[in-house]
């Protein structure tokens, strides 16, 4: 495994305590991980890490804040949250982040997360500019007014450009190339997340309400949900272009 750069946002004091306290298994990986305040002013301005972890299992309201302001700065790098169980029913689509792991999780599932968001390219970072599904050429896709455009990692609704993150790019991208076939959870979580992904399906039901939070009111309803099952992107597939 790559040793990786890792930054871990607390509001634990002193900070540099907080990594036995929040996730005591990150502490186990190879990987190097500083503990800082947060406050998102260093990594603007700073060097990147190559991942940004969030302690919301300290506070709940300043780790919303913190992955908010992370979104603003535009940071390359994926951010994971770290949460207690108790936590999970406030985590909605106003938490911007990239995944998502409960503070009691074992080395292996940390690892195994923290080693996915690493390989993923991120959208428009070196390298991913004409990346597309099985080395094709990247494509255009169009269903109702939303437009997914792999070469450029971007996605447009009404025009519109929609930041997403780059979990939220894919999830949506898997499923409007399937237009009105209805996915299961599973195999979503398969192809977004990788089969060596540690988390349950609920991962894929958050992601799922940023997109309609994002896609807004007069879209949200394009990704219908099919009770039990899974999802579906509804709408008129237009021309490719």
């Amino acid at each position: 495994m790559a040793v990786a750069d890792l930054v871990l946002l607390t509001p634990r004091t002193p900070a540099d305590t907080a990594v036995p306290e929040v996730a005591p298994s990150l502490g186990l990986l190879p990987h190097t991980v500083t503990a800082r305040p947060m406050d998102v002013g260093p990594l603007a301005t700073g060097v990147e890490p190559d991942l940004v972890v969030v302690d919301a299992v300290t506070d709940l309201v300043a780790a919303r804040g913190t992955v908010r302001s992370l979104e603003t700065v535009g940071l390359s790098c994926p951010v994971l949250v770290v949460v207690s169980v108790d936590g999970l029913s406030v985590i909605d689509e106003r938490w911007p982040m990239d995944d998502l792991v409960l503070c009691t999780a074992g080395p292996a599932e940390i690892s195994a997360r923290v080693r996915l968001l690493l390989a993923r390219p991120r959208p428009g970072a070196p390298g991913t500019q004409g990346a597309a599904e099985d080395g094709a050429e990247p494509e255009t896709i169009r269903v109702a007014d939303v437009v997914v455009d792999e070469a450029s990692w971007s996605v447009r609704a009404g025009g519109v450009p929609l930041d997403l993150t780059f979990k939220e790019f894919e999830l949506l991208r898997y499923l409007v190339q399937r237009p009105g076939r209805v996915v299961t959870r599973d195999i979503l979580l398969q192809e977004v997340w990788g089969l060596d992904y540690y988390g349950g399906t609920r991962t894929v039901d958050v992601h799922i309400r940023r997109l309609r939070a994002k896609l807004g009111p007069e879209r949200e309803s394009l990704i219908g949900t099919i009770r039990g099952v899974g999802y579906r992107f509804s709408g008129p597939r237009g021309d490719e272009s």
